[in-house]
């Protein structure tokens, strides 16, 4: 059959569904093609020719609910069923505020070339801030004087202060910061990790460092991977907290790159990729993604929307939802938002092409 990523499902949890797509090359098998479709596998035939695949452990379906069978040109086949039981749910709470514990030692590297930023540091405190607009905020609910007006929330030496896409530490004696302005840049690879806040207060943004327990050695992650990953949690974890669901992200310099818009988070995504050496046919996440422990691979993801705003695209939309008190802004570095940007055309792409757009927005599977 020439299937390279030969079947794509997609589960949603909630409604116990999901949609089977079996993928192939755009000329058709002479053959009739047999599809068969059991509790714990999915095996297609044409001719002589072959492939199977046994899903991944916790995802069973329902043979007997398949319905709504159809070819689409450049897709392949599509046809919907129910899962015996929903898979398990994945813990949906923020890596960096799972992984930083008070009275641990922990040693920051930086992402992109895994030299070290900040060894042994130990922290007594590691707190969440407020939302960034916290201050404007008490003004509503005090009826006198606003009584923090002129607080500042910097951490001390043993804090560690968690925003939503960065995290705040005192700066003490460290020496990444650049003395021209308040750019925070690693030593080797000259990447931008975070700015300086003042005088004894480093913000490192969540994209750019990898942390890590002092007792343990360094594990790289490909470097998509990892913004996908960092930007996906964020998305959920805004959402969970504050009901947000559009989002603007945002560059250093203050310029907006995409506004994306959560979908859901409830999805969990399988994919095979078969036993053909092609690869002409879309995969999700390309080589950096390929599964490494078999031929099928789960991922949890979240779908989002989304609108990309470089070169004064979608410029009404974009100023729109910045006046939009419902819309929350996003912060990374700007090479960064790029980054994400070009991720998330490569995983459009990756999809079959019906599934690709709704209405005008791009569709996109975050996976974490």
């Amino acid at each position: 059959l020439g299937m390279a990523g030969w079947f794509l499902l997609e589960i949603r949890r909630e409604t116990q569904s999901a949609l089977l797509v079996i993928r192939y090359e755009a000329v058709l098998p002479s053959s009739p093609v047999d599809v068969s479709v059991a509790a714990d596998c999915v095996e297609v035939r044409s001719g002589r020719s072959s492939e199977a695949a046994a899903l991944p452990a916790g995802v069973r379906l329902a043979p007997s609910s398949c319905r709504g069978l159809r070819r689409l040109p450049g897709d392949g086949l599509h046809l919907r069923l129910r899962l015996r039981r929903p898979p398990p749910g994945p813990d949906l709470g923020f890596a960096l505020r799972r992984s930083l514990k008070p009275q641990k030692n922990y040693i920051f590297y930086c992402q992109s070339c895994g030299d070290v930023i900040l060894k042994d540091r130990k922290f007594l405190r590691v707190l969440s801030l407020p939302s960034e607009n916290w201050s404007v905020l008490v003004e509503e609910w005090c009826c006198h004087p606003n009584p923090f007006a002129r607080s500042t929330l910097h951490p001390q030496h043993d804090d560690c202060f968690l925003g939503d896409t960065f995290f705040l530490l005192n700066s003490g004696d460290e020496s990444h910061k650049s003395k021209e302005n308040t750019r925070v840049i690693c030593k080797r690879c000259k990447t931008l990790l975070g700015e300086t806040l003042s005088s004894d207060t480093i913000k490192y943004y969540v994209t750019e460092v990898i942390i890590q327990p002092a007792e343990g050695s360094f594990s790289p992650i490909p470097r998509s991977q990892f913004v996908q990953s960092m930007v996906a949690q964020c998305l959920l974890e805004l959402s969970s907290a504050k009901s947000t669901f559009r989002f603007t992200v945002k560059g250093d310099n203050g310029k907006i790159y995409i506004l994306m818009w959560l979908l859901n988070s409830d999805t969990l995504l399988v994919e095979s990729l078969g036993s053909s050496s092609s690869h002409s046919v879309f995969t999700l996440f390309g080589d950096n993604f390929m599964p490494s422990s078999g031929p099928v691979e789960a991922w949890n993801a979240v779908k989002v929307l989304y609108q990309p705003c470089i070169k004064s695209r979608n410029k009404d939309l974009a100023d729109a939802w910045e006046n939009d008190i419902g819309v929350h802004p996003l912060k990374f570095p700007s090479e960064t938002c790029l980054e994400l940007l070009l991720i998330l055309g490569l995983s459009t792409t990756s999809l079959p092409p019906s599934l690709r757009y709704m209405n005008s927005f791009q569709v996109r599977n975050s996976c974490y």
